[in-house]
């Protein structure tokens, strides 16, 4: 998007059209996901509408399924309707990276990634639900596997994921009187020796520590075996049963590049010249998380990392570079030394290594709101997210579950089922009984079910005088 953005800008009348194949309607600004898990952003603002920012751009709303480079021929499934051919003179493959999963049983059932605003809201909505569902049970097993929250991936969105979420579920506790924020167990399983690798060894240690010092049971050099029926197996010995389970173990080059005709290096990238051209392809650009760019401050045999400080300076350059291709004018390579990394680990908690000046708390955590306000695309989305963080300021973030955006038909196809007793029928003196799985998901949904059975009473708390009147 943002090379498409500035050839948009800088391309003469009738010099070139520039198509842009993406299976969603937006760019997702990933950094912010964790702030849009926590409630600390509106979803809506995190990612950036394609067809209003590309306008002059020609927006095709599907997916590449295979590319014939030697033929600039690129193979299209629109969301609807019959695949067809793509014709192009010039190739930006830019399709980005997926989550790098292995194959521990369980994982595929349970597991979710955190790569996407539907998994970062859907995530927060599950944490929510099972706080709801420990607070309205007296069950303590229960309540134990509800509350038990497993991250997988000491990276960068692990760690950020599970300290935002665990900052939100803590202050969520103080409208559930029946929870406390030690009822709760949050555990990040890292295989390496440490977490966050991208900062230094230092700075690492005190994100471990102050985890730790909230309560988060941090697992270091401790791989998962097994999570089937969510029963978490850890080749550490110990067990114990969880419900919410998100995988950030790392990413991989998106798996699309395998039905290509363009040259990949070992772990599955697009080979790259450090002028962002694929290598020994004509008429072929790449950038990003897919694409292996030599890293030019590192030496020989180094490629840049897969993230959002060298995707988007790439972008930029790359955009450049197709221009200057085009004209006849000479190209530049991509060189720039890595600045450091910024992470948030909460409200007013953060990390940062950069330039070799290392913060921590609220100074790392302002600087990390800065770098990325910075980044966002477009005045509107930086108008947007700089509203929301004024207004927190004011006001108390929402805490409440939205599960019912996972299966939006579920109340209306019980309604209109065939089997759904009228309403005349159901006796007023029953019990409306709340269905624990919604279909197919195994999620728990906020609708209430008509014409079952009515349900076994009990009494909670001391029993009422006779002709006292129980409100439930």
């Amino acid at each position: 998007m943002y090379t498409a953005l500035r050839l948009q800008r800088r391309l003469r009348q009738g010099e070139a059209t520039v198509t842009v194949v993406e299976p969603n309607s937006y760019m997702t600004y990933q950094p912010f996901l964790p702030e849009a898990a926590a409630g600390n952003l509106e979803p809506r603002h995190v990612v950036v509408p394609l067809r209003s920012v590309l306008n002059g751009c020609r927006v095709v709303s599907g997916s590449v399924t295979g590319l014939n480079h030697a033929q600039r021929r690129a193979y299209i499934a629109p969301n609807q309707g019959t695949p067809y051919e793509l014709h192009y003179d010039v190739l930006v493959g830019c399709p980005g990276s997926v989550a790098r999963t292995l194959p521990i049983p369980g994982l595929a059932e349970l597991g979710i990634g955190f790569k996407s605003v539907a998994e970062a809201i859907h995530i927060r909505n599950k944490v929510i639900e099972r706080m709801d569902s420990a607070a309205s049970s007296n069950d303590p097993q229960l309540r134990r596997r509800a509350l038990t929250f497993v991250f997988i991936g000491g990276g960068f969105a692990g760690i950020e994921a599970i300290a935002e979420l665990e900052d939100m579920a803590r202050d969520a506790c103080k409208f559930y009187p029946e929870l406390s924020p030690s009822d709760m167990r949050w555990v990040m399983v890292e295989a390496s020796g440490r977490v966050l690798p991208e900062v230094s060894p230092a700075m690492g240690l005190y994100t471990l520590k102050q985890l730790e010092h909230r309560g988060i049971e941090m697992k270091i050099n401790t791989r998962v075996k097994s999570l089937v029926d969510g029963h978490v197996v850890l080749d550490s010995g110990e067990e114990f049963d969880a419900e919410t389970i998100i995988w950030t173990a790392g990413v991989k080059a998106h798996p699309l590049l395998a039905n290509t005709d363009l040259p990949l290096d070992e772990r599955g990238r697009i080979k790259a010249t450090a002028f962002l051209q694929v290598d020994g392809v004509e008429q072929a650009w790449t950038a990003g998380d897919c694409a292996a760019v030599p890293d030019l401050t590192r030496g020989e045999g180094a490629t840049t990392s897969p993230s959002a400080q060298h995707a988007v300076r790439q972008a930029r350059l790359l955009a450049n570079n197709i221009l200057a291709d085009l004209r006849g004018e000479p190209i530049a390579p991509y060189e720039h030394r890595y600045a450091g990394s910024v992470a948030s680990l909460g409200l007013h908690k953060g990390v940062a290594d950069v330039y070799g000046m290392k913060l921590r708390g609220w100074p790392a955590w302002l600087m990390h709101r800065t770098y990325h306000l910075s980044r966002v695309p477009t005045f509107n989305r930086k108008a947007r997210v700089l509203a929301d963080w004024t207004l927190a300021l004011f006001f108390r973030r929402e805490i409440v579950s939205l599960g019912a955006f996972a299966d939006p038909r579920a109340g209306f196809r019980e309604a209109a089922s065939p089997s759904a007793a009228p309403a005349a029928q159901v006796s007023t003196a029953s019990a409306p009984v709340l269905s624990s799985k919604s279909a197919g998901h195994g999620e728990p949904n906020a609708s209430v079910t008509g014409g079952r059975k009515p349900a076994a009473t009990r009494t909670v708390g001391p029993a009422k005088p006779s002709g006292e009147t129980s409100v439930a």
